[in-house]
């Protein structure tokens, strides 16, 4: 078990600080939450607090995010690795994943590289390849880092990057929350995610994915349109598709309650397929 004196509680929620950090609230099966891009371990408020009724609710900082250590060079393989790390030192066997954008792509390499580890897989607002839509990568990677290579920190460009990705239902308090876990991310940790992000494509092997999914896609998501969702959803073999209408980017933020009542559905539904 992780040693009591990094933990810390936080709001009915504990934190554990070390090479890989995390926010862990309730008892029950686990659920690994995996934020995206611009996020860290406290973006997922609304679900640690909604679903640590039902579930061991674990929220990690990245690899160089919040107050996670970096790991060199940063790989979708180094990060598939560092959740199973992250499992083993929380005495974890097996988690449920649920990740957001470029947490849901952390995900799906997690299914692949470390099968047993995983139960179920909640993708929301992720795609199974970068830039399906023809965007050209080195446009995409030379306009995030841009800022940064400006002079500016996470924390600046924070509300500007989440108000232009969000749907018209993000509300001021959960703007806010996000807002403070962008701003919690390193100027370096930022960087090498952006660098790291798109070289993801598992197209070849979504079939090999064994792990039951749900994918939420978001109806004004343009950042990863619902089209990205549906071509993931096409290449699992075992796979439900939820569209929220009304809603952006960040489902899990502008439609939280929803959002958690379909993970807590979800989760809790038997699956012939799965091992018992």
């Amino acid at each position: 078990m992780p040693d009591p004196s990094r933990r810390h509680a936080v709001a009915g929620a504990v934190d554990v600080d070390g090479p890989l950090a995390w926010r862990e609230q309730g008892a029950g099966q686990a659920v690994l939450f995996l934020h995206g891009l611009g996020g860290s371990r406290t973006s997922w408020e609304p679900q640690l607090a909604g679903l640590s009724e039902a579930f061991c609710c674990i929220a990690w900082d990245m690899p160089g995010y919040g107050a996670s250590a970096p790991v060199e060079p940063l790989t979708f393989a180094a990060i598939a690795d560092s959740v199973a790390r992250l499992l083993d030192a929380a005495a974890v066997e097996r988690a449920h994943l649920v990740g957001e954008s470029f947490g849901g792509m952390h995900a799906l390499h997690t299914a692949l590289r470390h099968p047993d580890r995983v139960g179920r897989l909640v993708l929301a607002n992720t795609s199974p390849a970068f830039g399906l839509d023809g965007t050209d990568p080195d446009a995409w990677r030379a306009a995030r880092l841009a800022p940064l290579d400006a002079g500016l920190a996470p924390a600046d460009i924070a509300e500007d990057v989440l108000t232009a990705i969000a749907g018209p239902g993000l509300n001021p308090d959960m703007l806010a929350m996000r807002v403070a876990g962008f701003a919690r991310i390193p100027s370096s940790g930022l960087r090498a995610a952006v660098e790291c992000l798109h070289t993801h494509d598992i197209r070849n092997w979504l079939a090999d994915i064994a792990a039951p999914a749900l994918v939420v896609a978001g109806e004004l998501d343009a950042e990863t349109p619902v089209a990205y969702a549906r071509a993931l959803a096409d290449g699992l073999p075992d796979v439900e598709l939820v569209v929220l209408d009304g809603v952006g980017h960040l489902a899990v933020s502008e439609a939280p309650h929803t959002f958690n009542r379909l993970v807590r559905e979800f989760l809790s539904r038997r699956h012939a397929r799965e091992r018992t």
